[in-house]
């Protein structure tokens, strides 16, 4: 008999440091600039990039830090929330809150890191770096 993986028995709120970190798949949506539609609540997301987000890499260069020197950095709540709604539509974290369960190219379900950026899936290679005085407007890409 084969045991349940964790985000299947747990509860987000359930679930250890280790756990609720493992749920992020390392495709760094959720760190590119979003815009929000003041009318509707819908959420546009740019192509462009978090100062320090690791374009190679999909991963942020101070992540201990990234609240502090990040204001607008998304804290994403253990019980779900309503910050949900600004995470991009496929986020482990939406996902599980939401009753859903990951896709097949979650690292968790692939065993494999890289799953995310095989399927397309990540930022890798479409972000660009934040520059001054730069139109967010003329680099939207999706709405979630």
């Amino acid at each position: 008999m084969t045991e349940l993986a964790f985000w299947k028995k747990k509860s987000l709120k359930e679930m250890s440091e280790q756990e609720w970190e493992s749920l992020c798949d390392g495709c760094a949506r959720c760190c590119l600039h979003k815009l929000e539609e003041h009318d509707t609540g819908k959420i546009f997301y740019t192509n462009v990039a978090c100062h320090l987000l690791d374009l190679k890499n999909c991963r942020c260069t101070d992540y201990v830090h990234r609240h502090q020197r990040v204001t607008q950095c998304i804290r994403i709540p253990v019980d779900g929330g309503a910050n949900l709604h600004w995470m991009p539509s496929n986020c482990a974290y939406r996902l599980l809150a939401e009753g859903r369960d990951l896709p097949d190219w979650h690292p968790l379900v692939s065993g494999d890191p890289r799953s995310v950026h095989k399927a397309g899936i990540s930022i890798r290679y479409m972000a660009v770096p934040k520059r001054a005085g730069m139109d967010l407007e003329s680099h939207v890409v999706s709405g979630d």
